[in-house]
């Protein structure tokens, strides 16, 4: 089927959560084209009800917005949490969307959502933001700079995209009002518009502009990818490179001859000034892997992890996980991802990288948690891996009383 052809509705009929195969679903919509899926998740019941979303809301370390919208004058109000959980009963029964972001962190249901995503890249996968909006609630006419899976979870939403790009009409406008704190887009001409019910999905590739409005209450579970910008990359490389270099490395030129102008920068000055500049350059590859591993697991963290107090020593945790039933629970902001290297692998963890065993990397990537058995089927150095890890605070000890 060629490109114009492709639907842009389908039902999963079986196939969740995509309604095809997911190589076919990267190779004709990933990156390129929306899509709206129905019954991508059959029967589904929401993790999460608007009353903990409430609730998670006003904790301190929640990330979250309230948006109000006020018709009359196509007004914006935007607030930022901890909010006081006295604010909720007063904000009516319309035009107003909570949202609160990284609530996989959180909540181990919503996490749950996650493996159904395992045809991508766990570490493109940035959070699950969870909003509920009243009727007629709604974040305006916007786009996002990144791929994002938008899931309804309870009531119904309905959407409007402008697909004009990938209908071959063209790049659709994108210039944004100047009169608003967010970043809503001035126009905004719909080609498609559905009404999502709980277990509709609704795929968006970058760029592609979009509005979504309440029916009535609902939730909404948006699975959104991480896609840092070229100048963040970039500055990021550089900065590391810069620290890397020896300061005896500096601008020389014992070539220099007599100028014709002392105060002219030469061209012979300017090749000497790329000479020094590559200084900066690194084609190793295992150096530019360790660069990416670290700056992708560190990238948009919310949280800074922290070592616990106190630590067991290597033996009483070695016992309890054998003999008390413990586990070890990865700390659910310590982003994992691996890479093969000439003499094994490197484990990174939320900008950090170790050393590991090939055989322990995807085990210690993959696991929100260790059990006794999982940590007894590592090797030496994975084992090892693990307390260092712990010791950082990216591991914590969790007995069976603690459940």
């Amino acid at each position: 089927m060629s490109a114009p052809d492709l639907p842009f509705e389908i039902d999963a009929a079986g196939h969740a959560p995509l309604g095809m195969p997911p190589a076919q679903f990267l190779r004709d919509y990933w990156h390129k084209r929306p899509l709206l899926i129905r019954n991508a998740f059959p029967d589904f019941e929401t993790p999460l009800e608007p009353e903990d979303l409430a609730g998670l809301a006003c904790e301190e370390f929640a990330l979250s917005r309230l948006i109000r919208h006020d018709r009359a004058g196509d007004g914006w109000q935007v607030e930022t949490g901890p909010f006081d959980e006295d604010l909720f009963p007063g904000l009516g029964d319309h035009d107003w969307t909570l949202l609160v972001q990284d609530v996989d962190k959180w909540d181990a249901d919503v996490a749950a959502l996650l493996p159904h995503f395992d045809f991508l890249p766990r570490w493109r996968i940035d959070d699950i933001m969870v909003s509920f909006a009243a009727t007629g609630g709604s974040v305006g006419a916007h786009v996002d700079q990144y791929d994002v899976f938008l899931l309804q979870g309870q009531g119904h939403r309905r959407w409007q995209i402008d697909a004009s790009h990938a209908m071959g009409r063209g790049l659709p406008p994108q210039d944004f009002r100047d009169d608003v704190e967010l970043k809503l887009l001035r126009t905004f001409t719909a080609t498609h518009d559905w009404v999502l019910g709980p277990g509709d999905m609704l795929y968006l590739p970058p760029m592609v502009p979009h509005h979504g409005a309440a029916e009535d209450p609902c939730l909404t579970f948006s699975v959104g990818m991480r896609a840092p910008a070229v100048a963040e990359l970039m500055g990021d490389f550089v900065d590391t490179l810069a620290a890397e270099t020896d300061e005896s490395q500096r601008y020389h030129d014992e070539t220099l001859a007599v100028p014709a102008d002392p105060n002219e920068i030469d061209d012979a000055a300017m090749a000497r000034v790329v000479a020094a500049l590559e200084a900066l350059r690194n084609d190793d590859p295992d150096h530019l892997g360790d660069w990416f591993g670290r700056f992708i697991t560190g990238y948009r963290n919310a949280h800074q992890v922290m070592p616990a107090d106190t630590l067991p020593a290597r033996i009483e945790l070695e016992f309890q996980l054998a003999e008390g039933g413990a586990v070890l629970q990865r700390n659910p902001f310590s982003r994992m991802a691996w890479r093969r290297t000439a003499d094994g692998a490197r484990l990174f963890v939320a900008g950090t990288a170790l050393p590991v065993p090939l055989a322990d990397a995807p085990v210690l990537a993959g696991a929100s948690a260790l059990s006794a058995d999982d940590y007894t089927g590592l090797s030496q150095g994975g084992r090892d891996a693990v307390n260092a890890l712990l010791e950082l605070g990216h591991y914590q000890l969790s007995l069976p009383d603690d459940a």
